[in-house]
């Protein structure tokens, strides 16, 4: 886990203002899901995954530190994490979460570290 869990990393290629939003999710281990709209609202910290199509998937929160790197052109991020990682992340809940500070720290502890 990065020493900074909510900042992305210079290797990655993130610039500020980038539009990620329907980039697909790459996990260690293979495809995730894709990044949803809900991560304009989040910050640029993080950002919303949608696991899943329709009711079989979920909403997790991806710390920006987890991301390895973008790549622009495939629309693709790829992140430190295994699919399973990702999937057994605690649900995301926008009404619910919005600027909660108990799930950022669940968030943290899911994936192993807690934020710097």
């Amino acid at each position: 886990m990065p020493e900074d869990t909510w900042g992305y990393r210079p290797e990655t290629g993130y610039q500020t203002g980038m539009d990620l939003i329907g980039f697909k999710v790459e996990a260690l281990d293979g495809h995730i899901g894709k990044i949803d709209k809900y991560s304009d609202e989040v910050g640029a910290s993080c950002l919303v995954v949608d696991t899943g199509v329709w009711i079989f998937g979920k909403h997790v929160l991806l710390p920006a530190g987890m991301i390895s790197s973008i790549d622009v052109e495939d629309k693709r991020v790829y992140v430190e994490a295994s699919k399973s990682q990702i999937e057994s992340a605690p649900e995301f809940d926008r009404d619910k979460h919005m600027g909660d500070s108990g799930y950022q720290r669940l968030v943290e502890e899911h994936y192993g570290r807690r934020a710097m």
